[in-house]
């Protein structure tokens, strides 16, 4: 097939102790999944989960060890940094149950959903999509994917980013309102989900802005941590 300009290149992510890389083919992130999280934001409780998506090219690999470099983006004075434990799909499926979403599961990252808060609020007032607060360039970095085998217990793990090694997210894995299981259970029965996709699954309490020169370090226990500079 000839194409009217060279396509874009398969977003890639690297596999911790492997030297192929996971493709990625969409990026479904959930709402307010943390109840302290979401008491921040004004709401409480178990509300059914509700999700938004990013395009696969908003991901910034991290590399293991290494440092990111992300650009503060245009029109916002409000970036916030959102950790988030991120689930790789490896085996497709719709309505899947939670008893068997498990199996699906690829491995495991951390990411950041950076959100340009300011955007994202005005979006809300005026009741219309979140996407430009959400899905803008570089605001999904995310490390090499730990294989689900040599995660370890992901469910308990503990959960935290750093700004200039000052702590600004710490909570555990274990407080997701939605679990893993539960989420894909949802997202599954909504959308067929494709080996390649990426399901940052929700932030605990703490988000707050960051400026040019702030350097944000993250982590889940068992995982490759990740190291982002603002530029």
């Amino acid at each position: 097939m000839n194409f009217v300009f060279p396509p874009s290149p398969t977003v890639a992510v690297p596999v911790r102790g492997q030297d192929a890389a996971f493709p990625v083919h969409r990026i479904y992130c959930v709402g307010r999944n943390y109840e302290e999280h979401a008491k921040e934001m004004g709401f409480t409780g178990r509300e059914p989960p509700f999700f938004f998506m990013k395009p696969a090219d908003a991901v910034v690999v991290v590399p293991a060890g290494g440092e990111a470099v992300i650009d503060y983006p245009s029109l916002t004075k409000n970036l916030h940094h959102e950790i988030e434990l991120v689930v790789a799909i490896g085996r497709g499926g719709r309505a899947i149950r939670a008893a068997d979403a498990l199996s699906h599961v690829f491995g495991y990252a951390v990411g950041l959903d950076m959100t340009r808060r300011d955007l994202q609020n005005d979006m809300k007032k005026q009741g219309r999509p979140w996407c430009i607060g959400k899905a803008f360039e570089q605001s999904a970095p995310i490390g090499p994917i730990t294989p689900a085998a040599q995660a370890g217990d992901v469910a308990q793990a503990e959960i935290f980013v750093q700004v200039n090694g000052q702590d600004r997210q710490r909570s555990s894995v274990a407080k997701l309102i939605w679990n893993i299981a539960e989420t894909i259970e949802h997202l599954s029965a909504a959308w067929t989900l494709q080996p390649g996709d990426l399901i940052y699954t929700g932030t605990p309490e703490g988000v707050a802005a960051v400026v040019a020169g702030d350097v944000l370090s993250g982590g889940v226990t068992g995982l490759e941590p990740i190291r982002v500079r603002v530029r």
